[in-house]
């Protein structure tokens, strides 16, 4: 029918046409890399699925309003990565706080980072009442990369290399896990950038 076809071709340009989420590199490490990343604001939906059934349902609604299923019929540079993230632990926000983080298990936050140079007013508004919009704090955080397909195991398995590697390395996690994909589904799963990211604090140990 039209309407998957339609949702199908608006992932498929989304993913052609980005940029990347900006980060300043602090310091890297053999288990992950230290980033501070600048305020930013992403629209974002709440889906309830698998992990991995949440993060395409999530692109789907996202995509459609970035390409125009919003008020302003505008079209809205895409931002990689996707990002993903239980909605079922507290999310750390700034005033104003346009969306309450779900409290159920298996429910999954899904997010665009919106391109620098939109500020709450200026974003057009979705006609969708599951888009919402979120202004993120800056942050420092620990990211650890790898490829594959992308899969809730092997998120599960790097977040906890990942976690034990931040803790040995003197800093404190002070928020929820993210899992961040860049590539599209058709890029060969060996050449896949994922990363799972951990909000940190302190300053990490010498060695």
């Amino acid at each position: 029918c039209a309407e998957p076809a339609r949702q199908h071709w608006a992932g498929v340009h989304a993913w052609v046409m980005t940029e990347q989420q900006p980060y300043a590199v602090v310091e890297r490490r053999a288990d992950f890399e230290l980033r501070r990343y600048p305020a930013h604001l992403v629209a974002q939906t709440e889906v309830e699925a698998p992990m991995e059934a949440a993060v395409n349902r999530g692109f789907r609604v996202l995509a459609d309003y970035i390409f125009g299923a919003n008020q302003a019929k505008a079209k809205v540079a895409m931002t990689t990565p996707v990002l993903q993230q239980s909605a079922g632990e507290p999310i750390a926000m700034t005033a104003p706080v346009l969306q309450a983080p779900g409290d159920r298990p298996g429910r999954y936050v899904i997010s665009f980072v919106m391109p620098a140079g939109y500020t709450l007013d200026t974003l057009p508004t979705p006609l969708d009442v599951r888009v919402q919009w979120r202004e993120v704090a800056a942050e420092l955080a620990a990211a650890r990369r790898f490829s594959g397909l992308g899969r809730a195991e092997a998120f599960s398995a790097e977040l906890d290399r990942l976690t034990a590697a931040v803790r040995a390395a003197g800093l404190t996690v002070v928020g929820p896990a993210r899992s961040a994909r860049f590539d599209p589904p058709w890029k060969p799963w060996f050449l896949r950038r994922n990363e799972v990211v951990l909000p940190v604090a302190g300053q990490p140990s010498q060695g």
